[in-house]
């Protein structure tokens, strides 16, 4: 019985190093090419993160945190390696290591803690937070503060949206499971890199993109959601399509 105790234990270790293993080297490969960075109107929104979530969801929390080290070594890596007017934030390892460490831990508890609560009770929360997204692009357009284009994809990402909301509705609690996790692990990510960076490197940020410190919080929150809702978009669309497959095959 021990032997075949220490025999699934082994093959269970082997699994996870493996795992952690392909979804970092997926991780750097995203981040040295452009398969990485998806142009989505006038930004591009990253899916280097994506490899993180779903070894969290899949492997549990170690891995999830092992991959999450993974990408924030390779920022401060590429930090170094090909520097930029900004590139000093990312070789502080509280901004490029700690929301990616966080991320992985955070996503499979989320995944977990979801997926006992139910259907009904998750797809409330998944709502609302739809809701929300939509209620602020939506705001932002009435405003009339946006250039034309912004305007276009704004209500592009409504319909988006909506039809996603669609989908969810009609889906089990396992799939909803991981919907929350991947936003809400991509809501980690993006949130806990430019907070940190609004937080440390406010002022010194501002000089290097050449703007008004007095503008930071401004222009940070806008990058966030800019980039956020595009990148939690695609974490769902990716993350629900490979977790969904990966189970399927097992």
């Amino acid at each position: 019985m021990k032997n075949v105790m220490s025999s699934k234990r082994k093959k269970i270790d082997i699994r996870k190093m493996t795992v952690i293993g392909v979804l970092g080297a997926i991780c750097i490969v995203l981040g040295t090419t452009p398969l990485g960075f998806i142009p989505i109107g006038p930004t591009k929104a990253t899916i280097m993160h994506i490899p993180v979530l779903i070894g969290a969801i899949l492997e549990g929390p170690i891995v999830g945190m092992a991959i999450g080290l993974i990408f924030g070594l390779f920022s401060m890596f590429n930090a170094l390696t090909n520097p930029t007017p900004i590139s000093f934030i990312f070789l502080n390892p509280i901004v490029a290591i700690l929301p990616r460490v966080l991320m992985g831990v955070g996503a499979y508890y989320i995944y977990s803690f979801f997926e006992k609560r139910g259907s009904k009770n998750t797809k409330i929360i998944i709502n609302i937070g739809l809701l929300g997204i939509i209620l602020y692009l939506g705001m932002s357009i009435i405003r009339n503060d946006l250039s034309v284009i912004s305007v276009g994809f704004n209500m592009i990402f409504i319909l988006l949206i909506a039809g996603l909301a669609y989908y969810i509705n009609n889906q089990k609690v396992e799939v909803l499971s991981v919907i929350v996790s991947a936003s809400i692990g991509t809501l980690i990510n993006t949130l806990g890199v430019l907070g940190m960076i609004y937080i440390i490197y406010a002022e010194k940020y501002m000089q290097a993109i050449g703007e008004n410190a007095e503008l930071a919080k401004k222009i940070i929150f806008g990058i966030g959601v800019t980039n956020g809702i595009p990148e939690l978009i695609l974490a769902i669309i990716i993350v629900v399509s490979v977790v969904g497959a990966l189970k399927k095959n097992r």
